[in-house]
């Protein structure tokens, strides 16, 4: 696969990649700043759905993101889960989740997640997922590996599924997904260490990423939820498909299943039922 990062029809020099990577970090980090302050104050929620929720911080990080994410790369467009949850990604498109995990932000938990990836024509070539509330600062570039916090990580080398650590998510729509939900736990917890359900499913795929989950998998995920942890997932030299290992993702895709790749085989045909 070709890693060159393009601008219009013209390939970026190394130097130019590394001024965007590196600029993509500085602006999550103030991203998350507005998070880290949001926390400490009341917080008006509003809900999109019985379940759904949205905070004034949702659209204070996305807003800024949009402008100074503009401003790092001109010309590029946004999807974003707030503001622009409808765009196509395209030619050089910023895929934005201002807040991961806005139920446990509402609620003071920690477990929260600000996930931005660019997409290039077709695929995504740059991300971060930042933990404004952990002080971590998942960072991933097409081809040059999987950092937190500056350093480079890898998946796991579990092999073993009783030695697992699996972590899942349930979709808002949870009425809808209840039963099918239910037979996977059914057919995943007893087979491996544990299952953890956090609810920030980039906080997630960043954990698969450095090693902390053998695996994760959830359904009914849109781009923004998955579109950085996705690379981070891959670049850290794991495997990433739907539930189906047959079938690799895709943005978008309804189904996603992130692993170190050594038990990968064998999750997949559990949640499948095989």
């Amino acid at each position: 696969m070709n890693t060159a990062l393009f601008y219009g029809e013209r390939a970026m020099d190394e130097h130019e990649v590394k001024r965007i990577q590196t600029g993509l970090e500085s602006i999550a980090v103030r991203a998350g700043g507005i998070v880290v302050r949001g926390a400490g104050q009341a917080r008006k929620v509003t809900h999109k759905g019985r379940i759904d929720l949205v905070t004034e911080t949702d659209f204070a990080v996305e807003e800024m993101l949009k402008d100074e994410l503009a401003a790092l790369l001109p010309g590029s467009d946004f999807l974003a889960e707030e503001t622009a949850s409808s765009t196509e990604p395209g030619e050089l498109t910023w895929i934005i989740d201002p807040v991961d995990g806005t139920t446990n932000f509402a609620n003071g938990l920690p477990f929260v997640a600000t996930s931005i990836a660019l997409w290039q024509r077709d695929r995504v070539v740059l991300g971060v997922v930042n933990l404004p509330l952990l002080g971590e600062l998942f960072s991933v570039r097409e081809g040059g590996g999987a950092l937190l916090n500056g350093a480079p990580v890898t998946v796991s080398t579990e092999g073993a599924m009783e030695q697992a650590l699996i972590a899942t998510g349930f979709p808002y729509a949870i009425e809808e997904h209840l039963e099918p939900i239910l037979d996977r736990l059914k057919a995943v917890l007893p087979r491996v260490q544990g299952v953890r359900r956090v609810g920030a499913a980039a906080l997630d795929l960043a954990y698969v990423a450095c090693g902390r989950y053998a695996g994760f998998y959830e359904s009914a995920l849109r781009p923004w939820d998955t579109a950085a942890g996705w690379l981070l997932v891959r670049e850290a030299g794991g495997r990433v498909t739907e539930y189906d290992s047959g079938k690799d993702y895709s943005l978008g895709a309804g189904t996603i299943l992130a692993t170190n790749g050594l038990v990968h085989r064998e999750l997949s045909r559990l949640i499948c039922g095989g």
